[in-house]
Parts: structure tokens; sequence; C-alpha cells
């Protein structure tokens, strides 16, 4: 009889705010990899440096689309 409470949705705002956090961490975290491969590995072109990097930019931004696809159907 009595409906059910309506969770609070989480802030909008907070979520949206760790979004470049995210990204930062995740490219930061990939190009760190990349650059101590290549200097583990002795590459002078630095390849696993910029390879690295562009799979952590396509990831962060992966998981941006998702986080907001989310959001959206949360609404």
């Amino acid at each position: 009889m009595n409906p059910e409470p309506k969770k609070k949705p989480l802030n909008k705002w907070l979520q949206l705010i760790n979004i470049p956090i995210q990204m930062g961490i995740v490219i930061f975290l990939f190009a760190y990899l990349g650059q101590w491969l290549d200097e583990h590995y002795k590459n002078v072109h630095n390849p696993n440096t910029k390879i690295f990097t562009m799979m952590g930019v396509f990831l962060a931004l992966y998981n941006v689309i998702r986080q907001v696809n989310q959001l959206n159907k949360e609404e």
C-alpha cells in the first residue's frame, strides 16, 4: 500500500565533475606505461608512448560516452 520511496539519485554534477579527472588518470597511466616500455627497450622514436597514449585516449572517451549514456538513462 505504501509506495516505494524513490531513491535519491546521485548528484549528477558530481558525476560530471569526476569525468575529466578519470580521463586524465587513464590517459596518464597509459602514457606512463608506454614511456616505461620505450625506456626499458631503448626505443629511439618512442612508438610505445604514442600507441599507448592513443589507446588511453580512446579508452577514456569510451568511458565518458558510457557514463553519459548511463546518466541519461537514469532520468
